[in-house]
């Protein structure tokens, strides 16, 4: 893309994008408008870069730029739709600034859904949706995928395993594995698309829930090394081995 890569980069609500066409018309939201007019001080006929899953990413240039409010035209397509395979994530909710940081984190890894959850250990119970899925079309802007990765309600580890699908595994990374008993022979398996990973709560998982996990015939135990991570930095670590996972996999013929 060579200079394009330096365009400023924005994520469109399909809603404001009527046809992805040459021409067609893109309209901004009032922070959209404000932080190019205002913070990058552009001009009208200046160009950006603007995606979301279904059209891709598109060259654009201002048509109109005022204080809250401003239009785009599309130019030309710079990449076609190409959706991150799905991987969800399943983590016990910690404090906020930890909880940001999985959420701009995974995004970046390529994570497809967020699924927050309460555990034994759990401190917190709430979220902020919205805010937390403006952190990820921020980590999404910068990190250069099509697509912005969703955020389910808050739901306890029993609901997250009695609805999860059973045709594809549950990675749950568990503290200390090797010192469990009845793990040794558990089975391995190979990442596919749609597995996904878990991971506790800061003081890890209960032994209640750890045994629980060990008995769902869908849930994989992952050991991610002898210290003990920080819950956020273990999500890093797990989904770069998931990932790892996922592209060294080999391709299934259709």
């Amino acid at each position: 893309m060579n200079g394009l890569s330096r365009l400023p980069r924005l994520y469109v609500d399909p809603t404001l994008v009527p046809t992805a066409q040459k021409g067609a018309p893109c309209l901004l939201t009032p922070e959209q408008a404000r932080y190019l007019g205002t913070v990058l001080r552009k001009k009208v006929g200046e160009q950006v870069r603007v995606f979301h899953a279904g059209m891709g990413e598109w060259l654009a240039s201002i048509a109109e730029i005022r204080k809250d409010r401003g239009g785009l035209v599309l130019e030309r397509p710079l990449r076609a739709p190409q959706p991150c395979p799905p991987l969800p994530l399943a983590f016990a909710l910690l404090k906020r600034d930890a909880t940001d940081l999985v959420l701009r984190m995974g995004t970046e890894l390529g994570v497809s859904e967020f699924l927050p959850l309460v555990t034994e250990r759990t401190n917190t119970h709430r979220i902020n949706p919205e805010r937390l899925h403006a952190i990820a079309v921020e980590a999404a802007e910068q990190c250069e995928r099509l697509d912005i990765p969703t955020i389910a309600q808050v739901q306890t580890l029993p609901a997250l395993l009695g609805n999860w699908p059973h045709q594809t595994s549950l990675f749950a990374a568990i503290e200390r594995l090797d010192k469990r008993e009845n793990t040794l022979h558990l089975p391995t398996r190979q990442v596919q698309e749609g597995d996904g990973l878990l991971i506790g709560p800061e003081g890890g998982l209960s032994d209640n829930e750890c045994q629980t996990l060990l008995k769902r015939p869908f849930v994989v135990p992952v050991s991610l090394g002898s210290l003990v991570l920080r819950a956020d930095t273990a999500v890093v670590a797990g989904l770069a081995l998931l990932g790892n996972g996922l592209r060294s996999a080999p391709v299934s013929s259709q």
